[in-house]
């Protein structure tokens, strides 16, 4: 990013929070004409993973940054179109005025890394898209508090575990998104029932991101024993105990910003967590703040992503990422696998396609004892959404393959011996 520009964005960001919109207004204009003509590109950004001139964080000190892709025209500055979702994916686009992203930061609700996924989709509140559940199944939501904070969660318990429980898996949603409606989109809810499986869907709201996206991005929200990392393993340690449930049986997935979470929670509890799954996502300690968090996202991250704390052992890993996902580069899936490898050998590489007619490609590692170590599923024309989601839901791609049921079979695999 051309620091001149971060230096005008952080300017305007002052006159925002000084109720000066209309001042900000015209930094961020004079910002984006003396970039444009830096670089002789007026283009917005298409299908592309590197970012276009127009194209940078209005507020990077915000939870949340807001993202503004201008061009000027004789009646003002609009947004040009950002992106572009591949066919069969579920998600909308809006344009939004300049003039009405100010407005919306000083009011107090920037649209960031969430409005670049949904186009500006409305915040679900907690009763949309909730999920069938079956006669006797438990699907309630509850409360975790503990030393470094609280969130409400769904917890899904099966109508029959004549067995007991089999095991637990945390899902962490994506940004605009909500338990409900993640529930519903990866259908695992039906998986929890054929495999006695205890699932928690964690839920984050505006009161600690402004998009409900989780806070992978920021340095507090990284490490074992502090932040989100911390809250999250003192809910699945809660539920392992209330359940019973084997210490080898405990994993954690996530779609884009939950993703990221997840991959945090792999690096820093691998003594908690067996497994992790991410959907879309990006590597742990890959950014440090918003800035270089759309960096990472782009793909272009200037360094290499830092250890977050924990042991030294790899967990399990599970990545599934769309060849053609325009908000998170599929590059990210990469490093998350390369970095989840550390010992691993004997790969093995395939291509399918699934029902719905996608063709995807996978690489599998195996440990010493032969059970996969990590796969990773490349999912030609696919772009940021759930493979093989229900329509229910939001950032769902129906035509597969089914990640859902991908993640619970790698998970279920008997790991060696820890």
């Amino acid at each position: 990013m051309n620091k001149n520009f971060a230096a005008a964005m952080g300017r305007a960001l002052d006159r925002v929070r000084a109720s000066e919109p209309q001042e900000a207004t015209r930094l961020i204009q004079a910002a984006l004409a003396a970039d444009r003509m830096g670089s002789g590109e007026d283009a917005p950004i298409a299908t592309s993973n590197r970012a276009r001139p127009g194209t940078e964080l209005i507020d990077p000190e915000a939870e949340d940054a807001v993202i503004v892709n201008a061009r000027d025209e004789d009646d003002g500055v609009t947004n040009a179109e950002v992106g572009r979702v591949p066919q069969g994916v579920r998600s909308g686009r809006s344009r939004r005025s300049l003039r009405d992203v100010i407005d919306g930061l000083s009011r107090g609700r920037p649209q960031g890394i969430a409005s670049q996924l949904s186009g500006g989709m409305p915040f679900p509140d907690r009763s949309s898209a909730a999920p069938t559940v079956p006669e006797g199944a438990l699907y309630e939501w509850r409360s975790h508090a503990g030393a470094c904070g609280s969130r409400d969660y769904r917890l899904y318990v099966p109508a029959s575990l004549p067995d007991g429980a089999q095991g637990l898996i945390v899902m962490l949603h994506g940004c605009t998104q909500n338990p409900d409606d993640f529930a519903s989109g990866t259908s695992m809810n039906g998986l929890a029932e054929q495999h006695g499986l205890i699932i928690a869907y964690p839920t984050q709201t505006r009161a600690h991101n402004a998009q409900g996206c989780w806070n992978w991005f920021r340095a507090g929200d990284q490490r074992r024993g502090v932040g989100e990392p911390a809250i999250i393993a003192g809910l699945a340690r809660k539920l392992i105990s209330e359940f019973d449930i084997d210490s080898s049986r405990v994993f954690v997935a996530g779609l884009s910003a939950g993703g990221a979470m997840a991959a945090i929670l792999g690096e820093a509890y691998p003594d908690l967590f067996v497994g992790i799954g991410v959907h879309s996502g990006l590597p742990a300690g890959c950014a440090s703040d918003v800035v270089s968090a759309f960096a990472a996202m782009r793909g272009e991250a200037e360094r290499a992503s830092r250890a977050v704390g924990g042991a030294a052992d790899s967990v399990r890993t599970i990545v599934f990422h769309g060849a053609a996902d325009a908000t998170v580069h599929p590059s990210n899936g990469n490093s998350i696998i390369t970095r989840a490898r550390r010992g691993a050998a004997k790969t093995q590489q395939a291509r399918g396609t699934s029902r719905g007619g996608r063709k995807y490609a996978t690489t599998v590692t195996h440990g010493p004892a032969g059970v996969p170590a990590t796969e990773h599923w490349l999912i030609e024309g696919a772009g940021h959404a759930w493979s093989g989601g229900s329509a229910a839901g939001s950032y769902t791609d129906p035509a597969g393959p089914d990640a859902s049921a991908e993640m619970v079979r790698f998970f279920l695999a008997e790991p060696e011996a820890r």
